[in-house]
């Protein structure tokens, strides 16, 4: 009875694991939904789809976009946090929504960005950038610092949001340049430059992507950004202006709930590096002044931790956070 109970457990075991085996070796078997915490339409939104496109080559399956904005990026991003740890629920995820919300304001983020998440690999860099319109009295960033200085208060900036990398970019630029200016936060994607061309502001500071088009009609003008970009040559980054350091450019990158089976990142891992590297879809990005620098999961949590401590730093130092 022994030899007879120890054979069926055996079975079972056996049975179980080919199964397991089996569902692992069949990833994924329906659709994958990606969540981007940002409005369609939005930089991240087309970024997103783009990677989604490529993805599903890879893969051999559909993943399906899902758009849940709000919260600063947060909202979505926690959907994500509590899904299913199976991988069919990933994140689009931008660095606001991993480092500078909690950064900046830990109170609003229900999750924590290092334990709720495995991350999946970093997609693309997207510099920032300062911008006015075309016709105003500023031609370039010192004439903007000098009004600043001489009429405190008098400036508006439209910004993505309170908890966004362009917003500390802002502070970083006015802490270095002893100015100060009145941010307006708004929902993000084109109504940051509309805010500027409505006239509603007299300056924005966002992704270089979303000012692109306004840039090249001549109806806005870029007069600092965070990193150098061939279609830009002639706008300065802040080392460029004298000043010691430069500020950060923000990120896109994939993130499922903490937890992944193994056999799920095996999979997931790879074709997100592929779909990155894409020979197809890195001149589209580029020629929309997204910088394509994939990352692994290893060297994107490294990244994401030291700039998280980097950003909590200064935002005490400087008394943003709240």
């Amino acid at each position: 009875m022994k030899r007879s109970g120890l054979s069926i457990c055996c079975a079972l075991l056996f049975v179980f694991g080919l199964a397991s085996f089996a569902g692992a070796a069949s990833y994924p078997s329906r659709n994958i939904e990606m969540v981007i915490p940002m409005l369609a339409g939005s930089a991240g939104d087309i970024t997103g789809r783009m990677l989604a496109e490529e993805l599903k080559k890879e893969i051999k399956g559909n993943v399906i976009v899902t758009n849940k904005p709000g919260g600063s990026f947060t909202l979505g991003t926690d959907v994500v946090a509590r899904a299913k740890k199976d991988g069919y629920t990933i994140a689009y995820a931008n660095s606001p929504a991993i480092v500078y919300a909690k950064a900046l304001d830990p109170k609003s983020v229900p999750y924590d960005p290092f334990k709720d998440f495995d991350p999946l690999g970093v997609h693309v860099y997207f510099p920032q950038a300062i911008v006015v319109k075309s016709d105003s009295q500023w031609k370039t960033f010192k004439d903007l610092a000098e009004y600043a200085k001489q009429n405190p208060g008098a400036l508006r900036c439209a910004n993505p949001g309170a908890t966004s990398a362009s917003t500390f970019v802002l502070e970083l630029v006015q802490s270095a340049a002893g100015i100060k200016v009145i941010q307006v936060p708004t929902k993000g994607g084109q109504q940051v430059p509309l805010s500027v061309l409505g006239g509603h502001t007299e300056m924005a500071v966002g992704a270089i992507s979303v000012f692109a088009n306004h840039v090249q009609n001549g109806d806005l003008r870029i007069l600092l950004m965070t990193r150098k970009l061939p279609g830009f040559a002639g706008v300065p980054i802040m080392t460029d202006l004298g000043y010691k350091e430069n500020t950060p450019s923000g990120w896109f990158g994939l993130y499922g709930p903490a937890g992944l089976p193994e056999e799920v990142k095996k999979v997931l891992v790879p074709a997100i590096k592929k779909a990155v590297e894409s020979p197809v879809m890195k001149p589209k990005l580029e020629k929309l002044f997204y910088v394509v620098d994939y990352k692994s999961p290893e060297e994107q949590i490294k990244e994401a931790r030291e700039e998280y401590e980097t950003v909590s730093a200064i935002a005490k130092k400087l008394g943003i956070q709240k």
